[in-house]
């Protein structure tokens, strides 16, 4: 039987190199800055940052399962509790809560209380449909389908524009299963 998962990022937390919290924020602020400068129309802005944070969540599932021990899901719910407790302590340092399941157990909600990303931001009013931390629901959508499981993460609620939380909404599309590249020959 496979270990279990870490049901807390703490330990693995310990043993992964920090970056300043406060470049990192600010670093990222300047990325989304400069994209609305470039692209001009807020939903090219929300694609992009989307794109950014698939491409950013297909390499960092690798280190993850590597630093972390965690060893492969049963279902879609360990998963997305592995997401909250592990995942976001081990590169926000923060932790989310997961609620809103649907009766199937494909579709569940991330509830972020705090989140890094946002500090030091306001929006303005002509970026009202922006959801600045759109990278993270494509880090969660290209993690996620690394280890097989093909999604749809889209924002419910975001502190900026005046919610009481952050709140991704987390849908399995599909369970892919695993091919390996070579066939046995025997």
């Amino acid at each position: 039987m496979a270990p279990l998962a870490p049901r807390s990022g703490d330990p693995i937390v310990a043993n992964v190199e920090r970056v300043n919290a406060e470049l990192f924020t600010l670093t990222y602020g300047a990325i989304v800055r400069q994209l609305l400068t470039d692209l001009e129309e807020v939903e090219e802005v929300n694609k992009q940052l989307d794109q950014m944070g698939y491409n950013i969540g297909i390499r960092l599932i690798d280190e993850f399962l590597a630093k972390s021990g965690v060893s492969s899901c049963v279902d879609f719910k360990e998963t997305a509790e592995v997401i909250a407790k592990v995942g976001f302590k081990t590169f926000l340092g923060v932790t989310a809560s997961v609620t809103n399941w649907d009766a199937d157990g494909t579709s569940c909600s991330l509830v972020l209380e705090e989140n890094p990303l946002v500090d030091f931001v306001e929006l303005p009013d002509t970026c009202q449909g922006l959801y600045y931390c759109n990278i993270l629901s494509g880090v969660i959508r290209g993690a996620l389908e690394i280890v097989s499981m093909k999604t749809e993460v889209t924002w419910v609620r975001d502190m900026l524009r005046g919610d009481d939380a952050y709140e991704l909404r987390v849908k399995l599309l599909k369970q892919v299963p695993e091919e390996y590249p070579y066939k046995n020959d025997e």
